[in-house]
């Protein structure tokens, strides 16, 4: 088929559909399912023996996590500049994306008795998502105009958190009503797990067959070298280049930084939040807890989708920068008042919020960096720099907020403490040129 001009609704559809495929990932096996069938296969405060030592099961995950977002902060950089490199940014989306989804199947076979199995599923699923984001995102300033790049990318996360309620909502009738669905093995607790594992499943596929629309329609790229032994090498120099040439561009630079202290303290917390949730909160039982988080998880998606349209409209009328700073000051307020959350109905305000502002800054920051981008064809390597920011930031920000924890035996002190994170983001972002601002 012919490709389709830049900034064509086709095209621009097919490119945030990727967002309604991929993002039963962040959904059903980050935020709300697997969370929950983690701590029926490894029960809270039980030991495990693993890597020659014995760990809590949440410091397990908690570190296999930390490892995949390493994994991808190394390897993210290099071979987006290897696609730009190579003209072939759609193999690697793809590459990524069948990585992920084929990991989210394999975890059907998640068990303590297989644990380094199941481990290297869950790892190689959060690889596969957030390495295809690299290529995903870098594709934005190739298909849109900086003016459609704000609605595009709102359009994207709004369609991501649709998809994604609606596969957690089947899913969730699996889980609530097994026997509808044929699953039965013979007790309560093991039908439950099998209907999760039968989700982690149709995450996989779902992810597949949907993607499908996107590749279909997003240009190949243009070959412009062939790939040869040198082009390890050519990855490094396309990151020096891209490094140098941040250190001349004042206004990318002071907001890549700010980006990367509030988007720190912003993954931390949609990372931790159903942990949070978990022990902070008075329940009244095992049953009103499970189904509560996966309630305020499906707030937070269904506000976020208001938030990223809202917030598109509030860009357009005050301008970028401003907007990300008001949206912080929302976020330092929430992460304060999260100290007087203890109750359940004090918990779902507190994630009705949490998504308003969410899906916000999550679509703002991306097309505002976009828009900030020097003209050039090397995309891909520009937004590995976003994405390791991002990764980093998810590292440092996830390792904190354990030690926080660990130290004062409470997940309050923790969440109280990246407010500071929001607060020096407003500061960095004051300080990106006013004459570039909006």
């Amino acid at each position: 088929m012919a490709q389709l001009e830049k900034g064509s609704k086709k095209l621009l559809n097919a490119w945030a559909f990727y967002d309604w495929a991929n993002s039963v990932y962040s959904l059903v096996i980050a935020s709300a399912v697997f969370p929950i069938f983690y701590t029926l296969i490894i029960p809270k405060g039980e030991m495990i023996d693993v890597f020659g030592t014995s760990m809590k099961g949440t410091a397990i995950i908690s570190f296999t996590t930390a490892f995949a977002f390493l994994i991808v902060a190394f390897i993210s950089p290099l071979l987006s500049g290897i696609a730009d490199y190579a003209g072939n940014k759609k193999s690697f989306l793809k590459a990524f994306c069948y990585i992920g989804a084929l990991a989210c199947i394999g975890l059907n076979w998640f068990s303590k008795e297989n644990l380094y199995v199941s481990l290297v599923c869950y790892l190689f699923g959060l690889v596969g998502f957030w390495g295809s984001l690299v290529f995903y995102n870098s594709y934005l300033p190739d298909i849109a105009y900086p003016e459609q790049q704000d609605a595009v990318s709102a359009r994207g996360y709004s369609m991501g958190y649709i998809g994604s309620v609606l596969l957690l909502i089947f899913n969730l009738g699996m889980i609530m009503y097994p026997h509808v669905f044929g699953i039965d093995e013979g007790n309560d607790r093991d039908t439950a797990i099998l209907a999760m594992k039968y989700s982690f499943v149709s995450v996989g596929i779902w992810w597949i067959v949907f993607s499908q629309y996107t590749y279909y329609y997003l240009p190949k790229g243009v070959k412009r070298n062939k790939v040869t032994g040198d082009v390890m090498l050519n990855g490094f120099r396309e990151l020096r280049r891209v490094w140098l040439e941040l250190k001349e561009n004042m206004m990318l630079k002071r907001y890549l930084g700010a980006f990367f202290v509030y988007s720190m303290a912003v993954q931390t917390v949609m990372l931790a939040a159903t942990y949070f949730g978990a022990e902070e909160i008075n329940w009244p039982d095992e049953d009103a807890k499970s189904m509560g988080l996966i309630i305020s998880i499906l707030v937070i998606q269904l506000v976020a989708v208001a938030g990223a349209i809202i917030t598109s409209k509030l860009s357009a009328k005050h301008g970028n920068i401003k907007t990300l700073i008001r949206i912080n000051c929302i976020w330092a307020v929430i992460c304060i008042c999260a100290w007087f959350v203890t109750e359940p109905v004090h918990f779902y305000v507190t994630a009705a919020f949490v998504g308003l502002v969410m899906g916000g800054i999550q679509s703002l920051s991306r097309s505002t960096y976009s828009k900030f981008l020097p003209e050039t064809k090397d995309t891909a390597s520009y937004f590995s720099f976003y994405d390791v920011t991002e990764k980093i930031g998810i590292v440092i920000g996830m390792l904190l907020y354990g030690a926080i924890d660990q130290q004062w035996h409470s997940q309050r002190y923790s969440v109280v403490f990246l407010a500071v994170f929001f607060i020096v983001g407003i500061l960095l972002l004051l300080r990106v040129p006013k004459k570039l601002k909006d």
